[in-house]
This record gives C-alpha cells, sequence and structure tokens, in this order.
C-alpha cells in the first residue's frame, strides 16, 4: 500500500522544455508515412513526366534584324555627305518594336505567306485528341466549382447573352481570328547595347516557325520602303508640279523676250547701263530672283515639315536632327529613362526617388518639346519671312519698273523681260537640282534596315525542355509527398514514440514494448520473442530502481482508453518481477471487463469482488499460478458497484493485509478516462505504470488521464509505450531498438 513518504523517484515535471528537433525526427516522420509519401511522390512525378511526353513540341524561329536610326532627308548635297552622329533614341526604337508586332504588318505577312486558307498555323489551341493532363486536370475542377456554386446562384439571374468579339474594322471575323492566331506567335526581343533586333516565331511546325520569321521580316522591310517611298514621293510630286509650273514659266518668259527683241529691234540693256533707274532695276531684280530663290526652298522645307507632322516623324526633321541642343536633350531623356526602368526594379511607384525621376523626365521631355517647336516655329517664320520679303522686292520691282518704263520703256522692257527670263531659268535650274536631291535621299533611305541573319528551320523544340520539366516534376512530387508527410503528421494526434510520450505527460518513461503479431495475449512464461522479454525486464529494472523501501510495493497499472494492452502489460511486469525471486500478486481489479483469468487460462470466480463483499476468504480467492513467485486474484463476479467496492474499507484493509505476504502487488484497473476506478486504486497504491498504445492514444487523452490520476493524488512512477511496431518502422524507433541487439538477446537466453 501506499506510504506518506513515496517510495518511488518523484515524477517529472507536467510540463517539460520541449526537446530539440535533430534532421534525424524529420527523417524519421518521413519514413514513418512512406505508404503516403512514395505513392504521392510517384502521382506527381508521373504526370508531370507524362504530361511532358505528351506536350506538342514547341519550335522557335529566329531572325535578326539591323534597324538604323532614321536619316534626315537632305536639302542639299553638300547636307547629304556631311556625317551623322549616332545615338540611341528609345522611342524610336519603341516604335519599331510596335510596328513589328502590329496587325497592318501581320496581315502584309499573311498575305506574302498565303496562309488565309491555311487549316491551322501551329500555335494556336491544341487540336482534337490532343487534350494535355493538364488542361483535363483544370477542366474538372472548373467542373467541380460549378456544381458546387448551383445550389447558390438564384434561379431569377438572367442569363449574360455571349456575344462574338468585333473585329477591328477593314476586317472580318476570319480574318480577325487568323491575324491573332499569327499574332500568338511572335515576340520582339531586342538586343542589349546594339542596334539589332530578334523577331521570333514559335509554332509547332519548325519549318513554319522559320518562314513566319522571314515572312514577318520581309513584311516589315517592305512596308517600311513603301512608307519612306510614299513620303518621298509626295514631295516630289510636288516638286514636280513646281517645276512644270517653272518650266512654263522659263518659256513663257523667253518667248515674250523673243517677241520683244524682234519688234523693237533686240534694245539691250548695256545701251541704257548708265542709267541709275535700269542699276537700280537690276539690282532688284536680282534681289527679287535670289528671294524667290529662296522662298522656295523654305517652302519646300515647310512643305516637308507639315507631312511630317502629319505622320509623326517629325525627330527626323532636318533642323531637329542637325541641331545640338535638342539632341543633348534627347540624350539627357534617354538616360533618365534608362535610370527610371532601373530604380523600378528596387523602388515603387510611389517611392520618393521614382517620384523624383518622373519629375526629371517630364522636365526633361518639355524642355525637348520646346526645343523641337522651336524649331518648328522657326522654319514656319523663315518661310513667311522668306514669302514676305519676295512680295516685298516684287513691289519694290513692280515700282521701279513702272519708273524705269517712264524713263526708258523700251530698254527697260527689254532688260526685264531678259531678266526675268533669267529669273525662272535660275528658279528652275533650282528646282531640278532639288528634285534629283529628293530622288537620291529617296535611294540612300533603302539603307536603313538589313537582315542580319535569316531565321533557319530549328533544329530542336525549345519547349518541352524534357530534362528541365523532369527535374521539376522531381522537384515538385519531393515537395509535395513530403509536405503530405507532414501535414498527416501534424494532424495525426496519437503518440507514436517515446519522445512524444515524454513531451506530451511529463513522467517518466519506463520503456516500450514491441508488439508480438499474432498473439494477442503474450506472456514472458511462454515461447516469446526475445525483444519482448527484454522490453520487460527493462521495465522491471526501472521499475526496481525506482523503488526506495523494503516494504511490499503495490504498482496500479492503466491506462486512457480501452485496448490499449494495460492488462497483457500488468500481467508481464508481474511474471519479470516474480522471476526475480520475488512474491509477486497480480491483481485483476477491472470488474467491468475483466482479462487476467483468460490470460492465465483460470477461473473468474471466486476473485476481487467475492472478497471485497464476503462471499469468500482470500486465501481461497487467491491462487498459486504455474509461473514461480506469482500469484494471481481474478476479478471474481462482475458487481454493479465496482468503484463502490474499492473505494471501501475493507479494499483498504485487504491491500494492509498483502503485506504480510507478498513484496510486489500488481493491480489491473480499467481504462482512467472510462470509469473512475483506476483513480480510486491509484490514490491508495504505491505507484502508478501508465500504459499508451502506440499509435492509438491521442495527446488530449493521455494528457487528460495522467491530469485526472495526478488530482486523485496518484503518484505515477512513469509509463510505458505499448504495442511499438518495431518490423513496420524500425527507423522511427532506432533510438530505442536495433536489429543487431537482437544478437545479444540470443545470447542471454542460451
Amino acid at each position: 500500500m501506499k506510504t506518506p513518504d513515496r517510495p518511488y523517484a518523484t515524477a517529472a515535471p507536467s510540463h517539460p522544455a520541449p526537446e530539440e528537433k535533430h534532421l534525424l525526427d524529420y527523417v524519421r516522420v518521413l519514413y514513418k508515412r512512406r505508404w503516403i509519401v512514395v505513392p504521392a511522390f510517384l502521382i506527381i512525378f508521373v504526370i508531370g513526366c507524362v504530361n511532358t511526353l505528351r506536350t506538342t513540341p514547341i519550335y522557335q524561329g529566329r531572325a535578326q534584324l539591323l534597324i538604323e536610326q532614321d536619316t534626315p532627308n537632305v536639302t542639299s548635297l553638300d547636307q547629304m555627305f556631311q556625317s551623322q552622329e549616332a545615338w540611341f533614341n528609345d522611342d524610336f526604337y519603341q516604335t519599331q518594336y510596335r510596328i513589328l508586332q502590329s496587325r497592318s504588318l501581320a496581315k502584309r505577312a499573311i498575305d506574302s505567306l498565303k496562309l488565309w486558307d491555311t487549316p491551322r498555323l501551329g500555335n494556336g489551341p491544341a487540336e482534337k485528341g490532343q487534350i494535355s493532363i493538364t488542361g483535363f486536370l483544370w477542366s474538372g475542377i472548373d467542373s467541380v466549382v460549378a456544381l458546387a456554386r448551383k445550389p447558390f446562384t438564384s434561379a431569377a439571374e438572367p442569363a449574360v447573352a455571349v456575344t462574338d468579339t468585333v473585329p477591328p474594322q477593314g476586317e472580318s471575323t476570319a480574318q480577325s481570328n487568323r491575324i491573332d492566331e499569327f499574332l500568338g506567335g511572335v515576340s520582339i526581343v531586342p538586343v542589349r547595347n546594339s542596334r539589332i533586333v530578334e523577331i521570333r516565331y514559335t509554332s509547332s511546325d519548325p519549318a513554319f516557325a522559320a518562314a513566319a520569321a522571314n515572312g514577318l521580316t520581309k513584311a516589315y522591310i517592305q512596308q517600311n520602303l513603301e512608307f519612306r517611298f510614299n513620303t518621298s514621293k509626295e514631295a516630289s510630286d510636288w516638286l514636280g508640279g513646281r517645276l512644270a509650273e517653272q518650266r512654263k514659266a522659263v518659256e513663257d518668259s523667253e518667248s515674250a523676250l523673243q517677241n520683244y527683241r524682234e519688234k523693237n529691234g533686240a534694245v539691250s540693256v548695256a545701251d541704257s547701263a548708265s542709267n541709275i533707274v535700269v542699276a537700280r532695276l537690276t539690282d532688284l531684280n536680282s534681289a527679287l530672283t535670289k528671294a524667290k530663290t529662296e522662298r522656295i526652298n523654305k517652302e519646300a522645307l515647310y512643305n516637308q515639315l507639315k507631312s511630317m507632322e502629319g505622320t509623326g516623324a517629325i525627330d527626323t526633321f532636318p533642323k531637329i536632327l542637325a541641331n545640338d541642343y535638342i539632341q543633348k536633350l534627347k540624350t539627357e531623356l534617354a538616360d533618365l529613362q534608362r535610370q527610371q526602368a532601373q530604380l523600378a526594379e528596387r523602388y515603387g511607384e510611389r517611392h520618393a526617388e521614382m517620384i523624383k525621376i518622373r519629375t526629371a523626365i517630364e522636365g526633361a521631355d518639355a524642355k525637348l518639346r520646346n526645343e523641337i517647336s522651336k524649331v518648328v516655329e522657326s522654319v514656319r517664320n523663315e518661310y513667311q519671312t522668306s514669302l514676305n520679303e519676295e512680295r516685298s522686292l516684287q513691289t519694290a520691282l513692280d515700282q521701279q519698273k513702272v519708273e524705269a518704263l517712264s524713263l526708258n520703256r523700251k530698254g527697260i522692257e527689254f532688260g526685264v523681260l531678259q531678266r526675268e527670263a533669267e529669273s525662272n531659268r535660275q528658279i528652275y535650274e533650282s528646282l531640278l537640282q532639288r528634285t534629283k536631291e529628293t530622288d537620291i535621299s529617296s535611294d540612300r533611305r533603302s539603307t536603313n534596315i538589313r537582315v542580319v541573319d535569316e531565321a533557319e528551320v530549328p533544329r530542336s523544340p525549345i519547349s518541352p525542355n524534357i530534362r528541365r520539366d523532369v527535374m521539376v516534376s522531381l522537384g515538385g512530387g519531393i515537395f509535395f509527398a513530403f509536405g503530405l508527410a507532414f501535414l498527416f503528421e501534424y494532424l495525426d494526434n496519437r503518440i507514436k514514440s517515446p519522445q512524444e510520450l515524454k513531451a506530451q505527460i511529463g513522467v517518466p518513461f519506463l520503456g516500450m514494448v514491441p508488439v508480438i503479431k499474432g498473439n494477442s495475449d503474450p506472456l514472458l512464461s511462454d515461447d516469446v520473442a526475445a525483444n519482448f522479454a527484454e522490453a520487460f525486464k527493462a521495465i522491471r529494472t526501472n521499475v526496481l530502481f525506482s523503488s526506495a523501501d523494503e516494504g511490499m510495493r503495490s504498482l496500479v497499472v492503466t491506462s486512457a482508453g480501452p485496448g490499449e494492452g494495460k492488462s497483457v502489460v500488468s500481467s508481464n511486469l508481474a511474471i519479470a518481477l516474480g522471476q526475480t525471486g520475488q512474491r509477486v500478486l497480480l491483481i485483476d481489479a477491472d470488474m467491468r471487463r475483466p482479462r487476467v483469468h483468460e490470460i492465465f487460462g483460470g477461473n473468474q470466480e471466486p476473485g476481487l469482488s467475492n472478497v471485497l463483499t464476503g462471499n469468500a476468504k482470500a486465501s481461497d480467492a487467491i491462487r498459486r499460478s504455474q509461473i514461480a513467485g506469482l500469484w494471481l486474484l481474478s476479478s471474481g463476479h462482475i458487481p454493479p458497484n465496482p468503484a463502490e467496492l474499492l473505494g471501501s474499507r475493507r479494499f483498504a484493509d485487504f491491500m494492509i493485509s498483502l503485506d504480510q505476504h507478498f513484496d510486489w502487488v500488481i493491480i489491473d484497473t480499467p481504462p482512467v478516462l472510462v470509469v473512475t476506478d483506476s483513480s480510486i486504486v491509484a490514490n491508495q497504491a504505491s505507484g502508478v505504470v501508465f500504459v499508451v498504445g502506440a499509435d492509438k492514444t491521442s495527446k488530449h487523452a493521455a494528457r487528460v488521464a495522467v491530469e485526472q490520476l495526478d488530482a486523485a493524488n496518484a503518484h505515477i512512477v512513469g509509463s510505458v509505450l505499448n504495442r511499438v511496431d518495431l518490423v513496420r518502422n524500425p527507423y522511427y524507433y532506432s533510438s530505442y531498438y536495433r536489429k543487431e541487439y537482437a544478437k545479444y538477446y540470443v545470447k542471454n537466453a542460451s
């Protein structure tokens, strides 16, 4: 019976410090959950590999273009051969990238490749019968979500009408779809720090991928040539019209001069050279001729400026290109934009540095636009000034003509006609020269874009990348399998290892008992496995070391719930203590579902209940077993009030009387959480051995059971982890048992 000084070692604290996790702890979890880890890994890995192998190979054709900065329109032959400073213009190249991805260019490429009636380009949706596993999984998920939402969808909710997307103006629905499909394979990749641009086209057909990239390149070059040709043609047409008018003016002036010469006898201007009026008339006529020539040049430049304003290519205007300050501003703007791109990788849109750089860009852009507008305005003012000057000189000349005619009509009229003819001839020659220069400039523009490398038929696909996809599937399978294993481990609230047992209930650990397959009630007296026998010897040793007196010591063996093997533990512990030469009594105090008489093969009556009710003597109820040093007291007749019998004075006196006859009394009691019998007996016993079924008892149940025993003022000697499956999870319990230990067990047995 229990003594006041507690003959057993003090139990560990209720809440011990958690053990430090070791890598081997995680390995044990994975090993224990291997039946989840391996299938999960194989499923993900196989699905990923099969999906990779089933994926249609995608090829990529690559063509490289060299796009030079626009050359300016020349206004004279001298300008044409001036050296041009090279620089990188972000606006220009970004515009070219957008043009390369435009619908108009795609339409031109489709026309050149004759793809309008082609069944499929190879970069659209999968063909019938080629459904990927991933697509099948997503479609299944969508179906499940739709079914889940169906009960919550209002029946009165109007159905949304599905309408086809309206195609862009000038395109039919079929054309729009084909252009979208073609553009779906196009990607433009500029090569850093160069003027080279890569045109990439992806398709499931390698030959088509190369042909499409080359077709898009040719269409871009052709479109660029046509655009420049149209711009030059407009200037040439205008100059041609002016040239025709001036040719007629030359012919008319020379005809008038000849008629006058024939009519008036060829009056020479030299005859009146001394005439001041004629000299002034000569000067005015020369000035007017020069003003007209200047006005025509200014007008041509002004008309060119107006045509560029309409096409958005004003940046290529000669005076803008020749303006060092504007080019400096462009360079500063480009530098600021690059700084903004670099800062955007590190900061958010509202960061002070981003706000500062945006403000700087806006200021630089405003300066640039202001300077461009100044140049535009200066061209317009120069043209207007030259026009006004011409008109002014024309007026002065007209006045001088009247005065000259009044002095020497014939001579002056001859001089006027002669100089008008010369003036018209000079203007005509100037227009003719400008027309030739425009033609030369148009020819020179054709070299802006060059093909560096044409696209070749790709030899290998860019997708799927089998090596990369297999590695991703491998990594994904490992991650998913490990995550699933640790998730199940986290959700599994059962006590599985000695570490968890010590951490959860906070009592000393006495040992663990391996499960014996095919034998529900193994006994040390039978031919059992060596490790089973050694397990109870270890428990017996720990119990003996915790003993502190020489009197009778009583131990209650109980568990949190039924089916955890407490009866087997109490029976074998009693046998193990009896093997040391001590007198041991095993009492079956579970008077609700008794098991001791079944384990040892005896009668249930008379037993403990008969002794406590006075229907039998203790000497008649206690029977000696066939095992040396072990006596048995079965439960007896199942009474209606077992808790009251165990809590009675008669039971306490009975336990005291056993002190004279036995060294140890092992009491098998019902589970703690089921009835109060165990708590009552534990209060009167010297100690309690708490049995926990491995992979059966939850952590919460074990803690509650220990708390209930503590509330009953019971002294818990330690805990036993029962039914440990060493065959299924040998690595999980490797800290306590290894296969090589069996060699020592065999030697001991011999």
